[in-house]
């Protein structure tokens, strides 16, 4: 972990460098005083060399206003150091979710990843800042206080740092009680951002249902968790500080009366005794920093090692030697499919499907029978356990990604559009499309009109996650995407079946547009809206029950006759009539 960490230094290595050069003379100077002070008392004040006095005054003085300089800029650019060291372990962690599976958000909850990006690489960054300085300050003032004790009474000195071993031990010790502690109190925090994050997206439904009071109820809970957590990190740190002051405080003890009875035998001089006095505290007061900082440094190392939890997920890897998908006429093959979700039954059992190229074949069944999921493996959102999955007779584990995904477009019923206008969502399809272009996908999908009746245009705000806009004008505007993407596969899960039906038809006239000299799955509950499919596939416990055409399946007397008529019972028997 330490080299992982190390190496975002490395583009900020000169800065790093002046920084730990500052923090270097920073302590050097902290090291004056004592001497000067040992000089004063010794020789320049008994001696009366009141001229030598006032000149070490005075360089003390122009050498405490260096110190000021470069505490200010340890303070400034150490903490640019640490943001820009944050900004990068961002950017990787940002880019590592954006190929990390689906099965891995099905798993993690976007708060909990979210508190990993803030909350903890705020952490990491100021570790990043004060760790190297506090060790390099610490450090120096720790081993030249020695040194410069050893000089005035080693005897003394080595009497204080006999301490030192007991320090070091109860610090190891209640070290990774302390790990362990801050490590749970990071989790509670990711709990209270899940909870967070899920009850303000879902705010409006807690308003239609009046549900405030159970959703403060369930905040509680992870507000509790976290109370407790914390306080048990606080009791562990208060533990580790309790205990390794008393030992500093021990120090304290030790030099007034260890010195007293040097003094007292003349193994010492006053003004020796009065510098050791001084200088003690050049020793105790890095101590007690480092002391100080453990809590920081816990913090730092728990935010790090969840930073690398994420860093070290597995990502999508494409097939070595991958190729591109190019002119893509459409055929679908589904080749004795099988696949289930982790620590669930199977959902695709055995499925084998043909699509030719521009059929429209259209998946209805029971809930839960694996319709969607099916849709899903298409793409190669998920990987299958068995059997494969061919586009124009190519196996889609031998395609790029980029290239498989870009010839399908999915309609969904649950739309997702961005914070943004309405020309940057429509954009989302294809970046690099003209205006022209644009207007013309907002046109085909039945959205355009309403758009230039609004008094910016294409440049209105839709509101987050286009809160802003209908059911129906979300679904065009999705729809309007796709077009401009231009895919030769297209998948509608369910793209109408929340719409009334005034909205329904029109949508339904864009998706019928859309689906010309195109290869189209349609999922579907409401049956209405598979009149043109070529074929049915009844889909049921994973497999593929029934397949054929509309009249022949209601002639089976099978699983699609019970939904038909459990949806058109009177249509049903008005055809019976007329034939």
């Amino acid at each position: 972990m330490f080299k992982r960490f190390i190496k975002y230094y490395r583009p900020h290595l000169r800065l790093f460098v002046l920084d730990m050069l500052a923090s270097l003379i920073i302590s050097l100077i902290g090291m004056l005083y004592p001497v000067l002070t040992r000089t004063m008392l010794g020789d320049l004040i008994p001696n009366q060399k009141f001229d030598f006095l006032i000149l070490f005054g005075v360089v003390l003085l122009i050498l405490y206003i260096l110190r000021m300089l470069l505490r200010y800029f340890v303070q400034y650019y150490g903490h640019v150091i640490g943001v820009r060291m944050q900004a990068q372990m961002r950017s990787d962690m940002f880019r590592k979710l954006e190929c990390l599976p689906y099965a891995y958000y099905d798993n993690h909850e976007t708060g909990k990843i979210m508190s990993r990006m803030t909350n903890d690489l705020q952490d990491v960054s100021e570790l990043a800042h004060h760790g190297p300085e506090n060790l390099i300050i610490c450090g120096i003032m720790v081993i030249g206080s020695f040194i410069y004790l050893m000089t005035i009474n080693w005897e003394l000195t080595l009497i204080i740092f006999m301490c030192i071993p007991i320090l070091i031990l109860i610090s190891m010790k209640l070290r990774k009680k302390m790990n362990k502690a801050f490590m749970d109190s990071r989790k509670s925090v990711a709990k209270i951002n899940a909870a967070l994050e899920n009850s303000i997206t879902g705010i409006r439904v807690t308003k239609a249902f009046n549900n405030a009071e159970i959703e403060q109820e369930k905040f509680e809970v992870g507000n509790k968790e976290f109370v407790e957590a914390r306080s048990q990190a606080y009791k562990s740190m208060g533990q580790f500080h309790s205990s390794t002051n008393f030992i500093t405080d021990v120090f304290n003890v030790i030099v007034l009366i260890a010195g007293g009875i040097f003094l007292y035998n003349g193994e010492i001089t006053f003004a020796d005794y009065s510098t050791f006095i001084v200088s003690i505290n050049l020793f105790i007061n890095p101590i007690t920093t480092m002391i100080n900082f453990m809590e920081q440094y816990q913090s730092g190392v728990t935010g790090f090692a969840r930073f690398l939890e994420i860093m070290d997920e597995k990502p999508e890897v494409e097939k070595e030697g991958a190729i591109d998908l190019k002119e893509v006429k459409g055929k679908l093959t589904f080749d004795h499919v099988y696949f289930a979700y982790e620590s669930s039954k199977e959902i695709i059992n055995d499925i084998s499907l043909t699509i030719n190229p521009g059929e429209m074949v259209a998946l209805v069944g029971p809930s839960g029978g694996g319709k969607t999921t099916l849709c899903h493996l298409l793409p190669n959102f998920y990987k299958v356990d068995g059997g494969r999955i061919l586009i124009d007779d190519i196996d889609i584990n031998d395609v790029t990604f980029t290239s498989l995904r870009r010839n399908i477009g999915i309609v969904q019923q649950d739309v997702f559009l961005f914070s943004g206008t309405f020309k940057e969502n429509i954009l989302y399809g294809n970046l690099n499309a003209s205006e022209e272009e644009m207007i013309e996908a907002a046109k085909k999908a039945r959205i355009h009109d309403y758009i230039v009746s609004l008094p910016r245009g294409y440049e209105t705000e839709i509101g987050e996650r286009g809160v802003k806009l209908s059911g129906g004008q979300k679904q065009r505007l999705s729809i309007a995407r796709i077009f401009l993407k231009n895919p030769a596969i297209l998948i509608f899960d369910e793209a109408t079946s929340a719409l009334d039906n005034t909205t329904e038809v029109l949508i339904q006239e864009a998706l019928d547009e859309l689906c010309k000299n195109r290869t189209t799955i349609v999922v579907a509950h409401r049956l209405s809206t598979i009149k043109n499919a070529s074929r049915i596939a009844v889909v049921s416990k994973g497999k593929i029950v029934e397949e054929g055409s509309h009249n022949e399946l209601l002639k089976r007397n099978g699983i699609y006759k019970r939904l038909y008529l459990a949806q058109f019972k009177s249509d049903y028997l008005l055809d019976l009539n007329l034939e």
